[in-house]
């Protein structure tokens, strides 16, 4: 039995060999896709299509057909705009991360989280574009010299910074995902039947061959792309939080924001994950590769950073009171108490009292209560941004200009859309790419899989029997 526990729980299940890793992994993309795939990708096209309906209708006419008003002039669409920058976080802290710290249960998960990341930051770009109200002048956020001259923007803005954090962010995630991808790729390449196929996937892997100068520079720019994109999964929404932060609003002007909003943003960021791999496993049959211990280490940061998030909220409010603001004190009392009562209320459900039930291996080992979890996060997370937004705005220094907001048709039509075109871009992938990282999770197959712990057991045993 001691033998036992000095051994770790095994990261692949089954008696696989290296080609049977291959073959599982290729299959999605070989084989017809699945009839859940069709379902799902139907619904997500038609999200996506009412989206793109919506977002047209908004240029068209001009962004009085959102909900906004005088005094709620960010909203909805900056709390999802917010709200994806935060689900992207995840990725990039799954392979980057664990990659500096060696830890191998990321192999399963990194390509997924990956490609969440770069889909989610799309998502997130729409939101400023479509918020301009004139989106064919979006190029003036950029610091380039334009047909008025030399206009350059206002670097004080923490609005500009955002756009800096965003595109680097995404450039260095993008690079970073397809670097992995090139050794898949030539798996493909060389697996590829059709000859069409075959030179896409052959373009697609830069001609790599697989010797060991090839694998020595794989492994030397994964790291370099891991060290630069580390301070990036802070730096990010550290800005993002500076929008509120810097400005002068009660509820807003915390020095909090920045740490709480990374710790909401992995949170919210693991759950998206959470959500995708279980979905992803029973419908390319991964069960073998994305294991209830691959579901378990995510629980467990889930559970940690909401845990901080929790923090975050109590530490809000002990600052608001201990300040002797009274404005400020008003700002957090009519969250709870004021009309927006039902939302903050919920976000303290979904964020703080959910993710504390994973104690319990039971609830953190079981498929099912993972996924309501994962999901609950992420309404959760969405009620953070819209209570942090919406409240500290609705009612101002002067009651005479005390409003409500309430989303239009628009509003949350442009939401869904958001949603559709995530996954569909997701779908897309899983069936184009191979969704789990083949040639990583073959370098843990001799030190992490059920046969060679069978086999390590019975050679340990036999020792100790001759001793």
């Amino acid at each position: 039995m001691h033998y036992e526990s000095s051994i770790r729980e095994p990261l692949i299940l089954g008696d696989k060999t290296y080609h049977d890793i291959t073959v599982e992994v290729a299959r999605p993309v070989e084989t017809k896709a699945p009839k859940s795939w069709w379902i799902v990708f139907s619904i997500s096209l038609f999200a996506f299509l009412w989206g793109v309906g919506c977002i047209l209708y908004t240029i068209g006419t001009g962004i009085g057909v959102w909900g906004l008003n005088k005094t709620v002039g960010w909203a909805w669409d900056i709390t999802n705009f917010v709200w994806w920058v935060g689900i992207g976080h995840a990725g990039t802290l799954i392979s980057a991360v664990l990659l500096l710290f060696r830890q191998k249960w990321r192999m399963s998960i990194n390509r997924s989280a990956e490609a969440m990341t770069i889909f989610s930051v799309i998502q997130a770009a729409l939101f400023p574009g479509i918020h301009m109200g004139r989106i064919w002048l979006a190029y003036f956020v950029f610091p380039i010299p334009n047909q008025f001259g030399p206009l350059w923007v206002n670097f004080n803005s923490p609005l500009l910074w955002d756009v800096f954090a965003i595109s680097t962010y995404f450039t260095v995630s993008l690079v970073f995902w397809y670097t992995g991808l090139i050794p898949d790729f030539a798996m493909l390449r060389d697996r590829a039947v059709r000859p069409v196929q075959k030179h896409i996937y052959s373009i697609l892997s830069f001609g790599w061959g697989g010797t060991a100068k090839s694998w020595q520079r794989f492994e030397e720019v994964s790291l370099v792309l891991a060290g630069l994109a580390t301070p990036l999964v802070l730096s990010v929404h550290t800005i993002v939080s500076m929008d509120f932060a810097t400005s002068v609003i009660p509820g807003w002007h915390t020095t909090i924001f920045p740490p709480y909003f990374v710790a909401g943003a992995i949170f919210s960021g693991f759950a998206m994950v959470q959500t995708l791999l279980i979905i992803m496993r029973k419908m390319f049959k991964m069960e073998h590769y994305i294991t209830i211990q691959h579901i378990e280490l995510m629980n467990i940061i889930i559970m940690i950073t909401g845990s901080i998030v929790g923090i975050a909220y109590i530490t809000e409010l002990f600052i608001a009171w201990y300040s002797g603001v009274e404005y400020e004190q008003y700002a957090f009392l009519n969250r709870a108490t004021g009309p927006y009562w039902w939302a903050y209320w919920s976000m303290m459900t979904c964020n703080v009292i959910s993710p504390q039930v994973m104690w319990f291996k039971k609830i953190r080992t079981s498929l099912i209560a993972s996924f309501i979890i994962s999901i609950v996060v992420n309404i959760g997370m969405w009620f953070e941004r819209f209570v942090i937004i919406v409240t500290s705005l609705h009612r101002d220094y002067l009651p005479s200009s005390w409003t409500m907001f309430s989303p239009t048709f628009v509003d949350i039509g442009i939401f869904i859309g958001t949603i559709g075109f995530f996954f569909v871009l997701f779908l897309l992938y899983a069936r184009t790419f191979p969704v789990i990282a083949q040639a990583e999770l073959k370098t843990i197959l001799k030190s992490s899989s059920e046969k060679y712990k069978k086999s390590h057991l019975k050679y340990e045993h036999s020792h100790t029997d001759t001793h």
